[in-house]
């Protein structure tokens, strides 16, 4: 599989294109690229199951590994959101990418966002679900989410982590509704065998937006939401999911994003945990599908 040079490192994604026949929108060309953008702790590896759903003539479906995660490169960075900000841009334009189509799970849906707002020449059309459409406060977080923030910010943190891998460990057992096996597993712990490659794994748990902190990332949730409220033109679909203790985005949010994000389509996707792409990946395909076709992609 493809890896491409990037700054001072490499990234690693997944490609699957097919140009032969006609585009979505009925024409000849070259076809419409969409970009999937997994979160923390994944890796393209998240969309494996759903990128054959989605692939059809005229379509080119990326999904990239974020720096620090999955098969890309680990350099010597912070990685905050910038910094990912900053190697995704990288990647763009590397591959010389423009007028694409985005759909981000969880920081990807971050970093979706972000991407548009910045670059809003770029991108013809956003699909995220389980991600953060606005800044969160702790009065708001359930017992169970708070408790977990405040344990993975505090310092036990380091120890939960960098030394136990705490989140990989954790993520496709409790964080989706059928547990991953171990040999299912494996492919995500790999990438992380190490105390210091799991830092950008502990930097992206820290960096959840709660009460302005930490501010850079609030800042950035905060201008993507002002794209999200006022681009009428580009189309967007919020994929949602039966209501779980591990879902982020449940029906209350659900209806805020509703009455707070233009040009939006909701669909429901049935039963999931949080990662959700393990768990639903036939229904996340065909909705993400079927709305492009709809709006020519």
């Amino acid at each position: 599989m493809p890896e491409i040079d990037v700054l001072d490192s490499t990234m690693y994604y997944e490609e699957t294109m097919d140009y032969e026949g006609s585009t979505a929108s009925g024409g000849s060309g070259d076809g419409v690229t969409f970009v999937f953008l997994h979160g923390n702790p994944a890796s393209s590896r998240l969309w494996r199951n759903v990128l054959p759903g989605v692939a059809a003539p005229g379509r080119r479906l990326l999904a990239p590994d974020l720096i620090g995660m999955g098969r890309s490169g680990k350099p010597d960075s912070p990685y905050r959101l910038g910094d990912h900000a900053r190697y995704l841009d990288a990647w763009f334009d590397a591959l010389g990418l423009a007028d694409v189509v985005l759909v981000g799970h969880d920081w990807g849906g971050v970093l979706a966002f972000d991407q548009a707002a910045r670059h809003p020449g770029r991108v013809r059309g956003v699909a995220f679900l389980e991600t953060f459409v606005r800044t969160l406060s702790w009065a708001e977080m359930g017992e169970g989410p708070r408790a977990r923030s405040e344990l993975i910010r505090g310092p036990e943190g380091e120890a939960l982590v960098l030394e136990q891998n705490f989140l990989v460990e954790t993520a496709f057992t409790g964080g989706v509704l059928t547990a991953l096996s171990e040999e299912e597993k494996a492919p995500y712990l790999a990438p992380y065998p190490t105390r210091e490659s799991r830092r950008p794994l502990l930097t992206w748990a820290r960096s959840i937006p709660i009460d302005g902190e930490p501010a850079d990332v609030a800042e950035t949730v905060e201008q993507s939401g002002k794209w999200l409220a006022s681009s009428d033109d580009v189309p967007k679909l919020l994929l949602t999911f039966d209501s779980a203790p591990t879902l982020m985005i449940g029906a209350e949010l659900a209806a805020w994003c509703g009455e707070n994000i233009a040009a939006l389509e909701v669909e429901h996707c049935g039963p999931a945990g949080h990662h959700a792409p393990e768990d639903r990946p036939e229904e996340i395909a065909a909705a993400i599908s079927s709305w492009a076709a709809r709006h020519g992609n």
